[in-house]
Formats: structure tokens, C-alpha cells, sequence
């Protein structure tokens, strides 16, 4: 049997790359841990196979009541692309992360999720459900988010997290822990561990919970005057 280059099949392939980038841009300029390669791929992926499973198993005669070579007499389209739904979870799993009572990347693997029913959706030709998918998903992903910042009163706005990384002498770390235990909201993590290379060092780790951002300069500064760290990396874990 020979194949030639079929431009619909082309088409949908390529809606499936840009809307792919789309969804994957917004997760890329918020700095999560699945982007924009990751997103075009389990998009295109999901287009792919869902192109093969209506076009890739003929049953034993064409239209033309024709014998074909490689048929298998069995014609269920939904065969191949049902298992899309339950495969793209052993993606998905892989961006959920669980610190103790912490759970972030809980919606960066929606978004995969997500992605993969858009790549679907421009496998089996519907466009218009896969464009409306995606401007709701990116909509969703950066309105609710200006929503909760800047509309939701402040009383009920969840506690964002955040998480610091020290560098510096072990005999200064006791002062560290009793400065941030007495500025956070809820510290639901605190280790020192002394390098290896140099045992008079040690590397403080910290994950904690403030409800303004704002603070994360005032504990910086203060830090810095608390003793002379060699390094500081503060991080906001978010979805």
C-alpha cells in the first residue's frame, strides 16, 4: 500500500504543534516545571495516535470492497485514543510534587492533561473544539489568577508558599531557624545539613507560608544582617 503526503493529516498535525505552544507558553513563563517542549509533545503525541487509530487499522476490505494487505478485521476507532485518557496520567503524576503536607504541580498536570484531549480533538478533525479548548485553558490559567490576587479580599486569599536556600556557617544556622520561625505564618520545613566539602558550612532548607510576597524582602534583608551567607535562593512554589 502506498502512502502519499495527505495535506489533512498535515493540518491537523500542525494545529495540534500550535496549540500545543499556546498552552505550553503560559506554563513556560511562569516557570513550571512541564513547558513548552513538553506540551507541544503530549499534544502532537495525543494527535498522532489519535490519527492512527482511525486511519491506522483498515478491516479486511476498502471501499471498494478491496482486500487489503495488512487488515485486521477489526474497525474500533476509539481503541487506540481511549488509552490517551489513562496514559497521559503517568505524565501527569510526573509533575506532582509532595513535600510532607505540601503538594505543588497539581496543575501543571491538568494542563498536560489537558493538552492531550486538544491534540485529540485536532487528530479526529474538530478544530473548533480544540481552538475553544484552548483560549478557555489559557484563560483560565491567567484571568483566575489575576482574579485571586487582585480581586479576592485579602482575608480569604490562601497562603502562598515559598521555599529558601542558605549557604552558610554551621553556627549560624540556630539564629536562622529562631529569626524564621518567629517572622512565617506556618513553617512546614527546616533542615541543616553540613557540606561535605567544607564542614564548616552547611546548607539551610526551609519551606514555609506567608500571605503577602511582600515579605519575602524583609526576610531577605534581614537574613543578610544576621549573618554573611554565602548564597540565598528564595523560590515561590506554586502550581
Amino acid at each position: 500500500m502506498e502512502y502519499l503526503i495527505n495535506s489533512d493529516i498535515v493540518i491537523r498535525l500542525l494545529a495540534a504543534l500550535i496549540l500545543g505552544f499556546l498552552l505550553g507558553l503560559e506554563r513556560e513563563l511562569t516557570n513550571k516545571y512541564a513547558g513548552l517542549r513538553t506540551h507541544i509533545l503530549v499534544c502532537l503525541g495525543a494527535c498522532v495516535f489519535t490519527i492512527i487509530s482511525i486511519y491506522g487499522f483498515p478491516t479486511f476490505a476498502d471501499g471498494d470492497n478491496i482486500i487489503v494487505d495488512n487488515a485486521t478485521g477489526v474497525r474500533d476507532t476509539a481503541r487506540v485514543a481511549a488509552q490517551i485518557v489513562t496514559g497521559i496520567g503517568f505524565i501527569g503524576a510526573g509533575t506532582v510534587l509532595r513535600n510532607g503536607p505540601m503538594v505543588i504541580g497539581l496543575t501543571t498536570a491538568a494542563t498536560l492533561w489537558m493538552s492531550a484531549s486538544i491534540g485529540m480533538a485536532c487528530g479526529v478533525g474538530r478544530f473548533d473544539i480544540a481552538l475553544y479548548a484552548t483560549i478557555l485553558s489559557v484563560a483560565v490559567l491567567t484571568l483566575i489568577r489575576i482574579f485571586e490576587r487582585r480581586i479576592l479580599p485579602s482575608g480569604i486569599k490562601r497562603s502562598k508558599r515559598f521555599k529558601i536556600t542558605i549557604y552558610c556557617d554551621r553556627d549560624e544556622t540556630e539564629k536562622i531557624q529562631e529569626y524564621l520561625a518567629s517572622i512565617v505564618e506556618n513553617m512546614l520545613d527546616f533542615s541543616a545539613k553540613r557540606l561535605i566539602e567544607n564542614p564548616e558550612k552547611a546548607k539551610i532548607s526551609t519551606t514555609f507560608e506567608l500571605s503577602h510576597k511582600k515579605i519575602m524582602n524583609e526576610i531577605y534583608k534581614k537574613i543578610t544582617e544576621i549573618c554573611s551567607p554565602d548564597s540565598v535562593t528564595m523560590q515561590e512554589l506554586n502550581d
